[in-house]
């Protein structure tokens, strides 16, 4: 489990294809210390919980490599990544731990598209469009997972919604490159997901 507070920006330096294109395995290199990056770890990667498959260090710098398989290319902008792609990144939730975002998986649903980017005074607003199946799980005030980054929704309408990101998060994060057209992995609120479903039971 993960939180949505992103902890470093990591970048892919190599992407090897494996398994008939079915699998890709992808270094990346952090600020992490290494000796605290173990075998089989879970690190969230844009949202993307993703297993340390092994670690090491070049140039006094830490890094961690990860497969991702098929079903993660379908499913998450990680079909995208390519070498020198920035990434968000966020270690797996510890007991004792601050929460300081909201619950989250690390089990993208789907992704969402950036519509429009108004720059304002030392912060940037975001519309979104959802995909139509997922748009139900959120609302105004709610939680929302986008590329690993825990954020509040502003406003939600029918398959849009907006999200309001203040300095820091656009300093400590990759989400101050955001355009319109860019597209972002999605997770919805754990919680939300569980009261529609006990809505569909009664």
């Amino acid at each position: 489990m993960f939180t949505g507070i992103v902890t470093d920006i990591g970048e892919i330096t190599a992407l090897t294809p494996t398994a008939q294109g079915q699998l890709h395995r992808l270094r990346i290199a952090c600020r992490y210390d290494q000796a605290t990056i173990a075998d089989g770890a879970s690190i969230a990667c844009n949202g993307v919980c993703l297993t340390v498959v092994r670690s090491g260090t070049e140039q006094g710098r830490a890094w961690f490599e990860v497969d991702t398989a098929a079903e993660t290319l379908r499913l998450t902008t990680a079909r995208d990544w390519r070498a020198g792609t920035r990434l968000n990144l966020e270690r797996a939730l510890k007991i004792g731990d601050e929460l300081g975002g909201h619950i989250v998986a690390g089990h993208v649903d789907g992704i969402a598209a950036i519509l429009v980017r108004d720059d304002l005074p030392d912060m940037a607003r975001f519309e979104l469009r959802a995909p139509r199946d997922l748009a139900r799980f959120i609302a105004t005030k709610g939680s929302v997972t986008l590329d690993g980054v825990s954020l509040t929704v502003n406003s939600a309408a029918e398959d849009t919604f907006s999200v309001l990101i203040i300095p820091h998060t656009l300093q400590a994060t990759t989400l101050h490159a955001w355009q319109a057209g860019t597209q972002v992995n999605l997770e919805v609120d754990l919680m939300a997901r569980y009261a529609a479903r006990l809505t569909q039971m009664k």
